[in-house]
């Protein structure tokens, strides 16, 4: 089986009340410009596949400063007010950086549900099945791809405009976007998404994260291609 892969190669409590609404740690100037999508979950919802504690260092500390960073970084350049994803596609060096992870980790945490799990319908499993033969060899490809990606970064599956499907293995903050094609699930293999969990065990954390994948939106993302 030919597998096509790119390769560009810890906490405070939050109250009950802040459980599904963004954090308000960021200054006036960052909100009214990029701003944290709320979580339509609970923070204890994905457990688990994901803790309650790992949710308030990774929703509730990492994503705000990288919408911090992003927001003073692009103030007074020339993609100020540009969409995210335009950003992303157009931005280098610092601001890429922030901007890139700001677009991750809300098509991360948007992926996801306490109710998901299973497997995908519909064209996006038709498209899988004509790519790699069977849903559960995608599985294996995909999380080989974030087993061997080398530091830090993130795996996709990603479509281009003909809705050929993709697994991209990219560096740090790194989207599709910047290839022209189509995010449509994202696991997150920085070490702040999984270490509280599964310590050095890399391959459980994305074992675990097939329970919680919310397919009706990633098939929306492939449909709306």
């Amino acid at each position: 089986m030919k597998i096509l892969i790119f390769t560009t190669l810890l906490l405070a409590s939050l109250s009950n009340e802040a459980q599904c609404r963004p954090p308000d740690n960021l200054d006036a100037s960052a909100t009214k410009k990029y701003t944290l999508t709320a979580l339509p979950y609970a923070l204890d919802a994905l457990e688990p596949a994901i803790s309650r504690r790992t949710m308030e260092l990774h929703y509730g500390r990492h994503l705000p400063t990288y919408v911090d960073n992003l927001n003073r970084l692009i103030e007074g350049t020339a993609l100020e007010g540009e969409e995210l994803e335009s950003v992303v596609l157009m931005a280098e060096g610092p601001l890429l950086d922030n901007a890139g992870q700001t677009l991750n980790h809300e098509l991360y945490f948007l992926q996801f549900s306490p109710n998901g799990g299973g497997e995908p319908t519909g064209e996006l499993r038709q498209a899988m099945m004509h790519r790699w033969g069977s849903v559960e060899n995608f599985k294996t490809v995909m999380e080989e791809a974030g087993r061997t990606l080398f530091g830090s970064g993130w795996v996709w599956l990603a479509a281009d405009k003909g809705g050929n499907l993709y697994i991209l293995q990219e560096a740090n903050g790194l989207n599709p976007v910047r290839r022209e094609l189509r995010p449509l699930l994202g696991f997150d293999v920085w070490e702040h998404a999984y270490y509280l969990d599964y310590e050095n065990r890399r391959i459980d954390h994305l074992k675990a994260l097939w329970q919680i994948v919310n397919w009706p939106v990633v098939e929306r993302r492939y449909e709306n291609n």
